[in-house]
């Protein structure tokens, strides 16, 4: 005859595991992802390159997810506003289409920015790379490119280039062109590359580096002279073109990119889903070519190799920035 306290012991146990059973067989709540609209967030105009690339990856990215993907502007601060309402965002639905600046030099160019590029944002894919052309007037003289660096360093400060503002990619790698060519044009700040365009065939500027559509555009049109791609090599973007290293600039490598970002507060494995998505997107022979005509030569990166752009590209202007003092506050 079995003891009471047996009994009740084996009582306990039984009534003590059947809770974790029961628990054990019950199916896992899995949130699905996405579970809304996805956002990218732009610090360009409508039309601009950054809205055109993003719009581009819209479509495809949606259809890959399931869920619409929209692409809203939030203009202002060379696309900081942006990059800043991207890296506070915590809803897991919003990403951003950012420049160079934005993910390397935003910081050092302004240390009161409320947001770190380094620390506040996440890496996803590395989009599309091009080379700028550096420019001169139709007029401008010298017989070709080697003639006419040595018809501004001869001209000194009577020459002037412009960019689309300070900091700019344009400013700074004019600043460097002009580190390793001896001249010595004044910077002009302008409020976008159009601008730019605008006043170089109106006479105002000698130099300037424009992005490659808006660059053949010019010399299509016979408005503008084009010296050479700002790359150590050719471009396919311009294959016409001579590259820096080609018109007597050694060891010159200057390239404008876009690339998608993430907020810090985004789960890894997300990251690692939408890299893959974007990655594979951009590289697709459709998505490719839109690009393409956009002037961009695609990359499609890991988050590994958008990091490492980062890192690289924050020491190369890093330099110039210090050496130079430039700020934009």
């Amino acid at each position: 005859m079995p003891r009471p306290w047996i009994k009740l012991s084996l009582i306990s146990i039984t009534v003590g595991v059947l809770p974790l059973c029961a628990a054990a067989q019950a199916p896992s709540k899995v949130t699905p992802w996405p579970a809304k609209t996805l956002r990218i967030i732009v610090g360009f105009p409508g039309g601009s390159s950054p809205d055109l690339t993003a719009r581009t990856l819209a479509e495809p990215l949606s259809k890959a997810l399931g869920q619409p993907v929209i692409v809203e502007n939030k203009v202002g601060a060379g696309g900081n506003i942006a990059a800043d309402y991207v890296a506070k965002a915590t809803d897991n639905h919003t990403l951003g289409l950012m420049i160079n600046g934005n993910l390397t030099t935003a910081k050092l160019l302004n240390p009161k920015l409320p947001y770190d590029p380094l620390k506040d944002l996440l890496p996803v894919s590395l989009v599309g790379v091009s080379p700028l052309v550096l420019m001169a007037p139709k007029t401008a003289p010298g017989a070709d490119a080697p003639a006419f660096l040595a018809a501004a360093r001869q001209a000194g400060d009577r020459w002037s280039y412009g960019s689309p503002g300070v900091g700019t990619i344009g400013h700074v790698g004019m600043e460097l062109l002009q580190s390793k060519t001896g001249t010595q044009a004044v910077h002009v700040p302008y409020p976008g590359y159009a601008q730019v365009a605008t006043a170089m065939i109106g006479g105002q500027l000698q130099l300037s580096m424009l992005p490659p559509a808006l660059a053949l555009a010019q010399v299509k049109g016979d408005k503008l002279r084009a010296i050479g791609v700002t790359s150590s090599g050719r471009s396919a973007l311009a294959p016409e073109l001579p590259s820096m290293a080609e018109v007597g600039v050694a060891n010159f490598n200057l390239e404008i990119w876009n690339a998608v970002a993430a907020p810090k507060s985004m789960p890894p494995a997300l990251v690692a889903k939408l890299a893959s998505l974007v990655s594979d997107i951009a590289r697709s022979p459709e998505v490719r070519q839109k690009l393409f005509s956009q002037g961009w030569q695609v990359v499609g990166s890991s988050p590994e190799g958008l990091a490492k752009r980062i890192q690289s590209d924050t020491l190369l202007y890093g330099d110039i920035i210090k050496k130079l003092g430039v700020s934009n506050q």
